[in-house]
């Protein structure tokens, strides 16, 4: 195999593909940890709030997903 091949390989979560290298390989406990369960949601918003939050989102450096999730837990915080 070239150094630039790409392997398919089965992980040991159901239903789950992943993708190898010709170095390394899936490893169990290797990655991003959760943080929590993901739901994928469509929010519709007028453009200025859009750009107010992609503003925000830049000057903090987060992406899109931090940003939301940190509204949201302020929001909570303050017993709403």
């Amino acid at each position: 195999m070239s150094e630039k091949e790409v392997k398919v390989v089965l992980s040991n979560k159901e239903g789950q593909l992943g993708f190898s290298f010709t170095r390394g390989g899936l490893r169990e406990g290797a990655g991003r940890k959760a943080i929590g369960m993901t739901k994928k949601v469509s929010v519709t918003l007028p453009q200025v709030l859009w750009d107010r939050l992609e503003n925000e989102q830049e000057a903090k450096r987060l992406s899109r997903s931090e940003l939301m999730r940190d509204i949201i837990e302020a929001y909570y915080a303050g017993s709403h």
